[in-house]
């Protein structure tokens, strides 16, 4: 159980002096003695790939599909010794473009094979990697490269337009672009109108073939990515890591997964998808090269998905709970439709199953006759061959992650992270209920404790310890690039104060349970934890989506509801209105019910009078990334939220204030 995963190594203490309390500080098992000495010549990101591709030079490396008059087909993959000799193709064509150690060299894409040669050519070459978001928008990418001073860019070729446009300012700054495909006259004539020359992807392997240079490997404390972060608000932060942070965190998943039966070997396959930019999906990849397995990528299509899994057939899935929010609806809407007989037995060996992985027994051994009669059908939806899944990004439903454990056939964790401690800082453990709920322990390099936040009322010496979640150890960044304000804000005495608020017990297992920066004051002074309020009301059914706001001048909460499509359907039909989902979502009716909905929930969770929700704007769409209002990881922009909502919002709260005349 929990107390097995952890040691406390040091104890909590009161505040003083004006200083706040903090909890005990907890360490995972295997860091009990101490963090372990990374291996010899394993110390930096290079060394990762370096060794697996001496290692493992045949084995499947990188696979994409193939496209056949715009079908996605089979996929095709590279060797290890294949992608390393591209990568010293790339590399030493960026040294014959003059990049020295330490220029940076971004890439601006979706996740591709190009994607990673690009990126281990960085490292095998000492230059930093600076990945662009597929979904920035023109205005970030204009910040990024010249706020990280980049002089070449990689760029997938329907993102070219973009970098080439006169909106990107920052472009002139170039010495060259990459294009990830063949390039046009048109985006030539264009660059060089900038003064900026433009490769194909087969003229720069070519032009390293000519002028061949051998790597320039990096030092472990080098910087190896300057990693952007998108933010809720204002510019990204270039979040500082180094070689040493990577090959470390490498080497910590591999002590996680070593105390497993169930080993990781050269026939796993990872499925790409979550941003390649982001921290999550490169340092998964980077443990996979570690370990000789194989990486599929997706297709570029997050709505084809489903059709990458069947064609991969992946053994690992990494998501943040949107995806797996979806593939528990798919699945309940799957059984809904089951006659009444099958329907019940479904449901008889979901409760047989449970309690019997709730008695200890593992997923494999609690119920083989359930898994052969109902489950091997969720796990088909998933490829058929998925051993793990992780979610990160943001706290998972206790019902998803018990309904993933169940009935995926697969082990099922939750994790805690971000793009400042290189990936992941805790980790649940497979097969054991207690950590359902929860994002785990510490990982094998990070330390971590609450620390008091008196304005919200959290304290780590009560009872729950409840405080801002602090995180210490070799994974952890070594700054914000040109930022020293913001770094000395976030890193005192070594620990990263990361913004979010933790639940502790006493056996060292976290729980997210709110944001400290997402907390505003009403007008009558009261303060509101948005957050935990979002999560609340999320529970009601009609809701797809909630943004909750309160604006410091009134005295009441008004929200943005995007309903949920498929039980806005149901309420019509059992009330008799007929139309789009549009039409439906602009009915006062459905308003009134919602809003009764969510009262509901306000009651039964024993919400305070001031934190229910009084008025709502109903928007059709949820909300999404093309308009700005949430991050690639689907955090809420609560600024451009606000800015996209607010006529509607003060004229919800004109209406209100009159009707309360």
């Amino acid at each position: 159980m929990a107390e097995n995963h952890t040691v406390q190594v040091e104890s909590g203490r009161p505040g003083k002096d004006g200083m706040p309390s903090v909890g005990p500080v907890y360490r995972s098992k295997l860091a009990k003695n101490g963090f372990p000495p990374l291996d010899p010549g394993m110390a930096t990101s290079w060394d990762v790939f370096r060794v697996a591709a001496e290692k493992y030079p045949g084995n499947r490396m990188l696979g994409w599909r193939e496209f056949t008059s715009g079908k996605a087909g089979r996929y095709l993959w590279k060797t290890y010794k294949q992608i390393y000799e591209e990568v010293l193709h790339v590399g030493s064509a960026l040294r014959q473009l003059g990049a020295e150690p330490g220029s940076r060299i971004g890439i601006y894409g979706a996740n591709c094979p190009q994607w990673m040669v690009a990126m281990e050519a960085c490292n095998g070459y000492s230059l930093i990697c600076v990945p662009l978001y597929d979904t920035l928008g023109s205005g970030a990418i204009n910040y990024i490269i010249e706020h990280a001073e980049v002089d070449v860019v990689f760029v997938q070729d329907k993102n070219m337009k973009e970098i080439l446009s006169a909106d990107c300012k920052s472009a002139q700054r170039l010495k060259s672009i990459v294009s990830f495909a063949s390039t046009t006259r048109e985006q030539i004539d264009a660059a060089t109108n900038s003064g900026v020359k433009v490769h194909s992807w087969n003229e720069f392997l070519q032009m390293g073939k000519e002028y061949p240079s051998d790597p320039l490997p990096p030092q472990p404390l080098d910087i190896c990515t300057i990693m952007y972060t998108s933010g809720t608000s204002g510019n990204p932060k270039g979040v500082i890591l180094t070689h040493e942070s990577h090959a470390t965190f490498v080497k910590g998943v591999d002590l996680y997964m070593e105390q497993f039966d169930d080993k990781m070997t050269v026939d796993d396959v990872y499925l790409s998808f979550l941003p390649l930019a982001h921290i999550l999906d490169r340092v998964i990849e980077e443990y996979f090269f570690h370990k000789g397995a194989s990486v599929g990528y997706f297709q570029g299509n997050i709505l084809a998905l489903r059709d990458d899994l069947m064609e991969l057939k992946p053994t690992f899935f990494a998501g943040v709970p949107r995806v797996f929010e979806r593939i528990h609806e798919g699945v309940l809407k799957a059984v809904a439709e089951l006659r009444p007989l099958r329907r019940m037995i479904f449901n008889i060996l979901y409760n047989h199953k449970l309690s019997w992985m709730r008695a200890g027994y593992s997923h494999k051994t609690a119920s083989p006759l359930a898994d052969m009669l109902a489950f091997h059908k969720v796990k088909a939806r998933l490829g058929g061959r998925i051993r793990l899944i992780i979610s990160g990004g943001a706290p998972l439903s206790n019902e998803i992650e018990e309904f993933l454990r169940v009935t995926s056939c697969a082990y099922c964790v939750q994790g805690y992270g971000m793009t400042e401690t290189c990936g992941l800082s805790s980790i649940g453990f497979p097969d054991d209920l207690s950590l359902v709920g929860t994002v785990g322990v510490a990982s094998t390099y990070s330390e971590l404790r609450l620390e008091e936040v008196p304005e919200m009322g959290y304290d780590p010496l009560a009872v729950p310890s409840r405080g801002e979640i602090c995180i210490r150890g070799k994974t952890v960044f070594a700054g914000y690039y040109k930022n020293h304000e913001l770094t000395k804000e976030v890193m005192i005495d070594g620990w990263f104060h990361t913004g979010d608020i933790g639940e502790m017990s006493p056996d060292g297992v976290l729980k997210i349970i709110d944001r400290k920066k997402n907390i505003f004051k009403l007008s009558q002074g009261e303060y509101v934890a948005v957050e935990y309020l979002e999560k609340v009301y999320s529970f009601t059914p009609i809701v797809e989506d909630i943004w909750v706001y309160g604006d410091s001048f009134q005295s009441m909460l008004v929200a943005v509801v995007a309903p949920h499509e498929d039980n806005t359907r149901r309420w019509a039909e059992l009330n008799g209105r007929k139309g789009s989902f549009t039409e439906l979502c602009a009915l006062e009716e459905l308003k009134k019910y919602i809003l009764q909905q969510l009262r509901a929930v306000a009651e039964k969770n024993k919400l305070r009078g001031f934190e229910y929700i009084k008025g709502i704007v109903v928007d059709p769409l949820p909300f999404d990334i093309e308009r700005d209002l949430v991050t690639p990881t689907m955090k809420k922009k609560r600024g451009q939220l606000l800015k996209y909502y607010q006529s509607d919002i003060e004229k919800l709260y004109r209406t209100l204030t009159e009707g309360r005349k």
